[in-house]
């Protein structure tokens, strides 16, 4: 048997999996747009209102109720396509049918086989080129909530409550070929991906919110053979989760292939507590759904001249960011990836070098600040230190007013308080000593003290010098000029 003939994409050695198996990854991505409005009513489309506020006859399937589609959310489909490479496309509508509590139509609209957006592709930030099959338009189902039980689903539940608000919201549905062989690059495609989403100002792409939810298609077999038989992993709400979840089932088919069991194709859960995959329900294929076209909706003819429009109006992309950051800046490729992960990265990075220079910029944005964000789960967005902020506490150390490590301290203190870091110094005296004279008092009395290791480095024990520093900086209380310590030291150890 030869490879299947959906993806030429062969795993390295590096990449298999233990006991030769190659992992075949494809994934489902649904992207909530940023429109007003639904996409086939004038209800709003905003997240977080009291629930069952956002509804209209068309929402709820009423009788007499007809679907209008909404331009913006073409519009803003039609730059994710552009955006993935595809071929856009004269399209139709066609309707869902399932039956889902949280579904009041008991079908959904959504596009079968000729979307608008097909045969893209995505490069990632590792070089890896994963194919996009096809990116189209659909309405969005309502929310369930399950309320008792320990797991919050509705096996063991006590009841369930239904809110409509979400239902009706126009979704982009970015399904990618089986392209991928790793988890991490499954976890990096969905992080370019929601970076271009950001860019585009197609989605806020928050997966917290439910406004990017991620499917997993997963399955194992042995290079040489056809792809197995594949599980479909729903609702992968995190980067870490869709990692673990993608391994813990490869390892599941693993065994049971291995046991002589055979992988039956079906829709799984992932448990994040556990770690593990559960089954969900058997998996429907496109027969199931009963796929007709729309009888209300006549099909989206595309003019050249929007398609055309969309393009020019594009702005620049993150890859091509990146490039321009390494080109332009001296960024090295593993900062460049940082920053043009989302559009708050950019926004802050862009606002720093308007006044300091990109070395400096970066470094306190990557390093500094984003370590004490990660640190205290806190997105950029949220972040209590505000460009503005930033930028003045790199005033200070560039104004010689501070040390750069006092300047962590004082960033510390920023993001708890809040407070401009010129009122830190003030408040707490950290202003950097620059006078020659208290610095040089300073030195004679570290040398006076120790003058058997002076002693030795002049007899060419060099690498105390590192131990005077240390010991000049402990009695000044981290505030001398570093500079001048410097230049006045070598001069009193020669």
């Amino acid at each position: 048997m030869t490879q299947d003939p959906l993806s030429s994409i062969i795993a390295t050695e590096e990449q298999m999996l233990e006991g030769g198996w190659e992992l075949i990854v494809g994934l489902e991505v649904h992207v909530e747009l940023a429109t007003k409005t639904k996409l086939f009513s004038g209800s709003p489309n905003h997240f977080g209102d009291e629930p069952n506020t956002n509804i209209d006859p068309v929402t709820l399937g009423l009788p007499g109720a007809l679907p209008v589609l909404n331009k913006q959310a073409v519009e803003l489909a039609m730059r994710i396509g552009v955006a993935l490479n595809c071929s856009i496309q004269p399209c139709i509508f066609h309707r869902k049918n399932y039956f889902y509590p949280d579904m009041p139509k008991a079908y959904q609209i959504s596009q079968y086989d000729i979307p608008l957006n097909i045969d893209g592709f995505l490069v990632l930030p590792s070089g890896t080129r994963i194919g996009v099959e096809r990116a189209h338009l659909e309405e969005d189902t309502g929310k369930s909530t399950h309320v008792g039980g320990a797991t919050g689903r509705i096996h063991g539940s006590d009841y369930s409550l239904i809110d409509f608000n979400r239902a009706g919201v126009p979704l982009v549905e970015i399904v990618s070929r089986p392209d991928i062989r790793t988890s991490e690059h499954a976890k990096e495609y969905v992080a370019e991906l929601r970076a271009i989403l950001e860019v585009i100002g197609a989605s806020d792409a928050k997966m917290e919110e439910g406004s990017m939810r991620v499917d997993a298609n997963v399955s194992v077999h042995k290079p040489g053979t056809l792809f197995g038989t594949r599980c479909e992993i729903k609702n992968l709400n995190s980067m870490r989760n869709i990692a673990r979840a993608i391994i813990f089932e490869a390892e599941r088919q693993v065994k049971m292939i291995e046991n002589g069991i055979a992988v039956e194709q079906e829709t799984r859960l992932f448990d994040a507590d556990s770690g593990e995959t559960s089954t969900m329900r058997s998996k429907e294929d496109a027969m199931d759904y009963r796929y007709f076209p729309d009888p209300d909706l006549p099909p989206l003819v595309i003019s050249q001249s929007l398609v055309d429009e969309i393009k020019k109006t594009l702005p620049e992309l993150p890859n091509a960011r990146k490039s321009r950051y390494i080109t332009q800046f001296g960024l090295n490729n593993d900062d460049a990836n940082l920053i043009v992960a989302s559009e708050a990265s950019i926004n802050y990075f862009e606002a720093l070098i308007l006044k300091h220079e990109p070395k400096a910029s970066v470094t306190w944005l990557t390093v500094e600040l984003f370590g004490r964000l990660n640190k205290n789960n806190i997105d950029l967005e949220n972040s209590p230190v505000k460009p503005e902020k930033l930028i003045l506490l790199i005033d200070l150390i560039k104004n010689g007013e501070i040390s750069s490590k006092i300047a962590k301290d004082i960033l510390d203190e920023m993001m708890l308080s809040n407070e401009d870091p010129q009122e830190i110094v003030n408040k707490k005296g950290l202003k950097q000593v620059s006078n020659s004279g208290e610095i040089e008092k300073i030195i004679d009395k570290i040398l006076n003290d120790n003058p058997n290791f002076v002693a030795e480095y002049k007899a060419g024990k060099e690498k105390l010098f590192g131990f005077f520093i240390g010991k000049i900086m402990k009695e000044a209380k981290g505030k001398a000029n570093p500079s001048i310590v410097n230049e006045i030291l070598i001069n009193k150890l020669k």
